[in-house]
Order: C-alpha cells, then structure tokens, then sequence
C-alpha cells in the first residue's frame, strides 16, 4: 500500500509540477504553424480560388453548408473582398508569430481561428494534412509550447538576467495592449451576433479570461499561492494536450494501417503503383516511372508501409525500436513529398511525428543549430569562436532518450521564467516551493 502511495505521488507530482516536452512541443509549435505558413504563401497567387468570396465554391454556398454543420469559420463574418484580404494576412501573420514564439499565447488563438476559418470556408480543397492541421492548431492552444525555442523565452531570460542583476526590468505593455485588443474584438462579434454557438466562440472567451487572470495574478508581489495553483492548471492542461496529440497521431497510424490491410491492393502489393501513374500525384514522371518499373522495390514499399504504421504504435514501449520506426515513417513522407508532390502533407504527417524524438537528439539538434548561427554571425562581425550557447547531450538536468522531458522551466510569456538557451536545470525535490518548482504531491 505504500508503495501504491509512492508511486501515486510521484506521478501525481509530475504531472502538476512542470510542462512534460517542452522540447517536442516546440518543435510541434514550430512545425506546424511554418506548415500552415508556406501553405498559405505557396497559394498567396491562388487565394481567390481557394477561399475568396468569388471562387468555385462561392461565399453562398459556404454559408449554406456552415448554417448546416455549424463549422466555425470567420470568413462568413462577411461576403466582402476586403475582409477576406485582411483576415487571408492576419493568418499568415499569426502563423509566423506562432513559428517564431512571439507572445506564444495569444498567437495560439489566432493560429486557431486562421486555420479551422480558411479550412472550413473550402471544405473541399484540403487533404489528409488539413485534417492533421485542423485538429492540432486546437490541441496547440492548451500547450505551453513557448517555453524554449521561441522570441518568448529570449525574453523570460533576459528579463530574469536583469533581475538578477539587481536592475528593475520594464513593464510588458504590449501584453496587456494584445489582451485589450482581443477582448474588443471578441466583445464586438458576439454582440454583433457572429458567433453561431459551437465550442469554438467559448474556448476563445475562457482563454481570454484565463489569460487576464494570469497577467494580473502575475502582477501582484504576494499572489503566491494563485500563481502556484494557475502554474498547476497549466501544466496539467499542457500535459494532458499533449498526450493527446500523442494519441492521436498512434490513431491516425492505426487505422490507417488497419484499413489498408483490408485492401486488396495493398494485400498483393500494388497499391502504390497506382498514384504513382496518376497526373495529380507525378510531378516527376521519370522518377515515378523508375521507381514502379520494379515490381518488386512496389511490393516492398507496400507491405512495408503497411507493418510500420500498424506496429508504430506499439513500439513506444521499445526506444531503440521506435525511434527506428521513426526515421522510416518520416523518411517515408518525404519521399511522398518529393515523388507525389504532396510537400505540406508530408510536412503535418512529420511534425505530428516530431512529438515522439528523443530530448537528447532535440537538445543536439538545438546545440548543432546554435553553433550554426554563432559561426554566421562571427563571420559577419569578423570575429567568433563559432560556440554557441545551446545545450548538449550531456547538460545537466538531461534525461537521454527518454523522449519527454519534465524541467522547472515554463513558458516564458506567461510567467517570465523560461530558458531560451535550451539548457535544463538540476532537478529539485518535490519539498521545494521555490519559483521554478511548483506541484502537488499525494
């Protein structure tokens, strides 16, 4: 029984306590708001086709189909070019605030509401990516995935620099200035009746509070325990959204390998011979024809797809063989990238992949890119050792090959503690009350 307790303690201690990969969230946040940016840049040209009021499927026609399934979609807010050309810029923009981690919380809602507005406007114009985009710009929203790697973090540090060194640092004016913003626009389309109920319009107005709460609970001095308990709220929210994009991404491999073996194209290995001779899927028809003039190299590339996804799932009891199954699955949509001409999908169906890569090659991918960056800027100064500040497989607070990491840090544009070096501090005992640890032990 008191082992039962104990380990009952611990798990209960590290969900609450800190963000659980923050890495992987990253790389996750990263991935699929710079996905959903090159889309919309790729089809700058072909906006009006796509999502315009004018296109094939008409603004009319739209409206019809929304009143009836009730997908919520900004866009229906009214038929008029210029709404549609502001709004077509604001999501390129929230994309690119989110790549970057740029006041990561509220890019989030914006994120959100650009995708599932542009996706649910044209229904019939998206593919197997579109629906793993339109499902994770909303599990995005409950992360904490401006902890490392984003202009956020840089910002936490260097405010925490600053206070260390006895200087006062300067308010956050544009926080504030973002969530009054937000709250008029919010205010104005619900009065104006925009809204057509859903869950949508009540997750933006909850997030809108909870991000009012946190900013003024982050302001008082002796706020302590409501900090502490909002932190928790936090962290259990972020943990919880995050094995659920887990959950959904061994979903998506299960029954997509499930459904194939039932296939009779894929039970005598011809499946992939097929779209390989289609003109919507050959942008290079000599490589595609290469590739299927062996029967034997479309055998293997079937019944091969088909084992991976199936026993992708079940490998994540195994590191070694999963992070095998790892590097196949992603080599395996570039090269759909590349021989079907479906480079965004490929790129959704890598990013959601990204969630399960081990810290420790996450942490050498961050030292790799740092050092990178050190060397390009010494040449430009004329000077430079090329040493960066990212961190390495051996820092402390590294846990290996763990593939999810749990470490003091949080996000930075929410509390003004997170790490932008990419270094975890020495763990803490679960006793400790101290600002970059919070939890609750059974």
């Amino acid at each position: 029984m008191n082992r039962l307790s104990l380990t009952l303690s611990r798990a209960i201690a590290r969900v609450t306590e800190s963000p659980l990969g923050r890495y992987q969230s990253a790389v996750i946040r990263i991935g699929f708001a710079g996905t959903w940016l090159l889309f919309l840049l790729r089809e700058f040209p072909h906006r009006q086709e796509l999502y315009g009021p004018d296109g094939p499927w008409s603004w009319d026609l739209a409206r019809r189909l929304t009143s009836d399934n009730h997908a919520f979609t900004a866009l229906m807010w009214s038929g008029g070019q210029l709404w549609f050309e502001v709004f077509y810029l604001l999501a390129i923009l929230s994309s690119a605030a989110l790549m970057l981690g740029w006041r990561t919380r509220t890019a989030s809602l914006l994120f959100m509401v650009g995708v599932l507005s542009l996706q649910n406007r044209s229904v019939f114009v998206g593919d197997g990516g579109d629906n793993v985009l339109h499902l994770m710009s909303i599990y995005l929203v409950f992360t904490r995935c401006g902890g490392v790697w984003s202009l956020d973090a840089r910002r936490a540090a260097l405010r925490e620099a600053a206070r260390e060194r006895g200087e006062r640092a300067s308010g956050d004016r544009v926080g504030p200035a973002l969530w009054v913003v937000l709250g008029l626009v919010l205010g104005g389309v619900t009065l104006a009746g925009r809204f057509d109920g859903g869950l949508v319009p009540v997750l933006l107005w909850t997030a809108w509070a909870g991000l009012g709460l946190w900013g003024a609970v982050q302001r008082l001095e002796r706020a302590r325990e409501p900090r502490i308990l909002l932190d928790v709220i936090a962290n259990v929210l972020h943990n919880g959204a995050l094995c659920v994009i887990m959950a959904e991404a061994c979903l998506i491999y299960a029954t997509a390998g499930w459904y194939k073996i039932q296939g009779s194209r894929w039970q005598d290995g011809t499946a992939v011979y097929y779209p390989l001779h289609l003109d919507y899927f050959s942008p290079w028809p000599g490589l595609a024809d290469l590739m299927s003039s062996s029967g034997t190299i479309m055998m293997i590339v079937a019944y091969g797809t088909v084992m991976v996804q199936v026993a992708f799932p079940f490998t994540l009891f195994n590191r070694r063989v999963k992070n095998v199954l790892l590097v196949l699955m992603m080599t395996e949509h570039a090269v759909i990238a590349v021989v079907l001409g479906l480079p965004f999908f490929s790129l959704a169906m890598i990013t959601a992949d990204a969630v399960f890569l081990p810290t420790s090659f996450l942490l050498l991918l961050g030292g790799l890119v740092t050092r990178a960056r050190g060397r390009m800027a010494g040449r430009g100064d004329g000077h430079g050792d090329g040493h960066g500040d990212g961190a390495r497989p051996d820092d402390p607070g590294h846990e290996g090959d763990s593939g999810l990491e749990g470490g003091p840090g949080r996000d930075g544009e929410s509390d003004g503690s997170g790490d932008g070096d990419g270094t975890l501090p020495a763990p803490r005992s679960p006793e400790e009350g101290t600002r970059g640890h919070v939890g609750f032990t059974a």
